[in-house]
């Protein structure tokens, strides 16, 4: 799916940015709690054979690739703000793991200006619905992709690692 950011390339200067920011002011990095959101990696079977395609989508503010994530929601669990975020940001829906496969770390450009360091725990969602309409539509690019061209595509080192080396939990849910 295509967005209004057809053709463009994802950039760098915003990240450059946030690191020169926290040079200059290294006690952000330091006392600043790490702040907790909760992301989804989705994730369906390839038809053909047992391997999977994750879902990888870009970023509204810089057009980077990343997986749907955002902050806590009042009276939801984490996974199931996980899975919120999954639907709003890529209309995709299915069966999210109550337990994270992992976490990483990223620094976050705020509104206000601020960085912030942020901790993502990420739930396994194996998508069985995905819809062409839904909250940000129009604002992202989606792509499904191997395990390996995800990896590749996102910035965070530790979110390369959990994509390269995901294995869903589970056995597959029945295919129709």
């Amino acid at each position: 799916m295509k967005s209004r950011k057809e053709g463009r390339e994802p950039s760098t200067p915003k990240s450059n940015h946030l690191l020169q920011q926290l040079a200059r002011t290294p006690e952000k990095l330091i006392s600043s709690a790490f702040r907790n959101q909760y992301g989804a990696l989705c994730f369906r079977y390839k038809n053909d054979s047992d391997g999977v395609e994750i879902l990888v989508i870009t970023s509204r503010d810089s057009g980077r690739w990343v997986v749907p994530k955002g902050w806590p929601m009042k009276g939801k669990e984490p996974h199931e703000a996980a899975a919120t975020e999954a639907w709003e940001e890529a209309g995709v829906r299915g069966k999210v793991k109550k337990t994270p496969i992992g976490r990483y770390t990223y620094l976050k450009d705020l509104d206000d200006g601020n960085v912030v360091p942020c901790v993502v725990e990420i739930f396994q969602v194996e998508v069985k619905e995905v819809r062409m309409e839904f909250k940000e539509r129009g604002q992202r690019i989606l792509d499904w992709v191997s395990p390996d061209e995800a990896a590749r595509r996102v910035r965070e080192i530790e979110l390369k690692s959990l994509l390269v080396n995901f294995k869903p939990s589970e056995k597959p849910l029945q295919r129709k």
